[in-house]
């Protein structure tokens, strides 16, 4: 299979992997139950699920206040929309 069709399924696949998490984890937070990490949380955002961890955010009211939450998911989106730009150009 081609690098242009693997990369965005990737891509989506890590964001609705992502989505999920954050959703778990506002649902753990409201019932006062054991969280996931944030470092788990913002590894997936930055290597590929983004998108599902701005949607997440937004959809879900979690973890806005975070100045850092924002700004790993804005870097993760900026690298891989980098990556992405780069394979459709060049391969």
């Amino acid at each position: 299979m081609n690098l242009r069709v693997i990369y965005p399924c990737a891509i989506l696949v890590m964001s609705l992997i992502t989505f999920i998490f954050y959703g778990a984890d506002k649902s753990k937070a409201k019932r006062g139950a054991w969280r996931i990490p944030e470092r788990v949380l913002l590894s997936l955002s930055f290597f590929g699920g983004a998108l599902g961890g701005i949607a997440a955010m937004q959809l879900f009211r979690h973890k806005t206040k975070h100045w850092y939450f924002h700004a790993v998911n804005l870097l993760g989106l900026l690298l891989h929309a980098a990556l992405a730009a780069l394979i459709f150009l060049y391969l």
